[in-house]
């Protein structure tokens, strides 16, 4: 399979995404400054594979202030079992509501039934997140109210969470 980039321009106030496909499913979704340089190996595609025509149709409705009623096909590659858990949950984050870190934390230690779980060793997972919005990584935040630790860049984290309504 080749490997497709796209770019979606976001709304004012938020850094422009890049989409990544293998040609079947989303690989990858990223916040860029700036528009990406591509390489002979990964040419940005004007003919766009179903999976990133549907995730611009998630993002269209996700910017208007909607939550999608449905979720673009993607594959995340060098998925360990714990990376797994933490997206499993944090796919179960309702659209306009944040949990914290030591949340999901005692969320797995519960589910493992051991006595803690590292709230650190969460962020990593969290942090790593390939495809972010859809995997709603930015609703994590810190124990106080903070909000810390996106990769996509903390303005982008607070102006998604400001148009979810839960900041």
């Amino acid at each position: 399979m080749r490997k497709m980039e796209t770019l979606y321009i976001t709304p004012d106030g938020f850094d422009n995404l890049l989409l990544q496909s293998d040609g079947v499913f989303l690989t990858g979704l990223h916040f860029v400054k700036t528009f990406p340089e591509t390489s002979q190996n990964s040419p940005l595609t004007p003919i766009l594979p179903q999976c990133l025509l549907e995730t611009s149709h998630w993002l269209d409705t996700y910017f208007s202030g909607h939550q999608p009623d449905f979720t673009p096909a993607y594959k995340i590659e060098n998925l360990t079992p714990f990376r797994k858990e933490v997206i499993e949950i944090l796919n179960k984050i309702p659209f306009r509501k944040t949990v914290t870190y030591g949340e999901i934390a005692s969320e797995i230690a519960q589910n493992r039934n051991i006595p803690k779980m590292s709230a650190q060793a969460v962020g990593n997972a969290v942090g790593w997140n390939p495809i972010c919005i859809i995997i709603p990584c930015h609703r994590v935040i810190g124990s106080n109210g903070d909000l810390v630790g996106y990769g996509g860049g903390i303005q982008n984290k607070k102006a998604l969470l400001r148009l979810e309504g839960s900041l």
